[in-house]
């Protein structure tokens, strides 16, 4: 376990900002912090190459439920998670969905998206992820481009093939779906995002031509300021966001000349080199996950390099689309490093045996699981766990030696609604100030 000095845990009084940055550097020597210690002064938020910066920071909400609580209680701390993450001022929420266990109780993202869409009005909502190999491409695709044209944009689909569940079973996917199919399903995803009449001719899906109503790549009525701020809405008292998501979508795909292709945004899980490959030849952004640490996200990234080039894109086209991967994390705030981790290693654990626990494979093949203790440990020790300053450091390492700088963070991890509101409050009064 990573052990921070009493000095590195009070150096800076919660809620004081930092001072303002010097001179931009010409040269930036390498990060070597271990996570939760605070970084060299030169090598703060204001020393941060144009590449890596800003760093936008959003929410990961699972809609986990931890032993003792309900369903109910899981989902309305989501909703209410998403409300104060948009008051915060954070960039996105982004929504997992799970079928059959506690690990998570929301079966549908998207439908979950259209709730947080319809009761915010200016930050982004994702999917990480919607499983394709449980759902038809095509009504996808419908779902996706309906939460497009009505939130004016701020909608990103984020898709993945999921894992070898009794899902696949129970939807009717099979193994299949899951072992083969997935690359088949984001074509005719892809296609049906793109364009105005799709017919498929494939092993999964086969079917006479149609027209694609509503269509995604339709032009989107851009908000005037009015809109963005709230003025003339009944939600509440107006608050200025202190990050955006970008009007012209952060997760969007590029087409081989590297311009963006119309439609909603799109990112893909990644945690193969297959699936890099699949990301890369199709031009998305990856979805990179809580287990990988900064070395694990660099070799995606290579990977990630070669078959794009391979692909025969350029690499002024890879630097724009490195800038929109996602790297999901962890954030818990507190005034002390050792607090935050407390609050973690005491709730976390249990959550993660009695939700991952309950899987099931969908054809019995053995799984193992990770020791719950120790991969909270090893959560802690890779992301934004600590005081306010050091959860900036993090975040700022990771994006200085990756370029990564879009974080989806999971604020849930103590389990209680009202713990993870005030964290996500602290994350954006006392971290996001400090990510320049």
């Amino acid at each position: 376990m990573t052990k921070t000095s009493p000095r590195a845990e009070t150096r800076r009084p919660v809620g004081v900002r930092p001072p303002a940055p010097g001179p931009v550097l010409t040269a930036v020597p390498p990060i070597t912090a271990t996570a939760g210690d605070p970084l060299p002064t030169p090598q703060r938020a204001g020393a941060l190459p144009p590449e890596t910066a800003p760093v936008r920071v959003g929410a990961f909400l699972l809609s986990a439920q931890f032993p003792g609580q309900s369903h109910r209680e899981a989902l309305d701390r989501t909703v209410r998670a998403a409300v104060e993450a948009e008051r915060a001022g954070l960039d996105s929420v982004w929504l997992a969905e799970h079928h059959f266990v506690p690990y998570g109780v929301c079966p549908n993202a998207v439908t979950l998206a259209a709730l947080l869409l319809g009761r915010t009005r200016r930050i982004g909502v994702g999917t990480a992820v919607s499983v394709l190999s449980t759902a038809h491409p095509v009504a996808l695709g419908e779902q996706a481009a309906l939460l497009h044209l009505t939130s004016d944009g701020r909608f990103t689909l984020g898709v993945g093939r999921g894992g070898p569940w009794i899902d696949l079973d129970v939807f009717g996917g099979g193994v299949d779906a899951f072992e083969s199919g997935f690359p088949e399903r984001l074509d005719l995803l892809l296609r049906w995002l793109r364009g105005s009449r799709v017919g498929a001719d494939g092993p999964q899906f086969a079917f006479p031509e149609v027209a694609v109503v509503p269509r995604a790549t339709e032009p989107l009525r851009r908000p005037g300021l009015g809109s963005w701020l709230g003025l003339g809405e009944e939600s509440g008292p107006v608050r200025f966001p202190r990050q955006r998501q970008d009007v012209e979508g952060l997760g969007e795909e590029l087409d081989p000349t590297g311009r963006p292709v119309a439609g909603p945004p799109m990112v893909v899980a990644c945690t193969s080199p297959g699936g890099v490959k699949l990301a890369a030849e199709r031009g998305l952004p990856m979805l990179l996950g809580m287990h990988s640490g900064d070395d694990d996200k660099l070799h995606m990234l290579e990977l990630y390099r070669t078959a794009w080039l391979a692909a025969g894109r350029g690499e002024e086209q890879l630097r724009r689309v490195n800038r929109r991967h996602v790297a999901a994390g962890v954030a818990q705030v507190d005034d002390r490093t050792s607090a935050a981790r407390a609050t973690l290693l005491n709730a976390m654990p249990g959550w993660f045996e009695y939700g991952l626990g309950a899987h099931r494979t969908v054809d019995g093949r053995e799984r193992k699981m990770r020791d719950p203790r120790q991969y909270t440990e090893l959560l802690c020790d890779l992301h934004a766990v600590g005081t306010p300053r050091q959860c900036a450091d993090r975040l700022l390492a990771t994006a200085e030696r990756t370029g990564i700088r879009r974080f989806a963070l999971l604020a849930e991890g103590s389990g209680d609604r009202e713990a993870t509101l005030h964290n996500i409050a602290r994350l954006g009064s006392e971290v996001l100030p400090q990510l320049g």
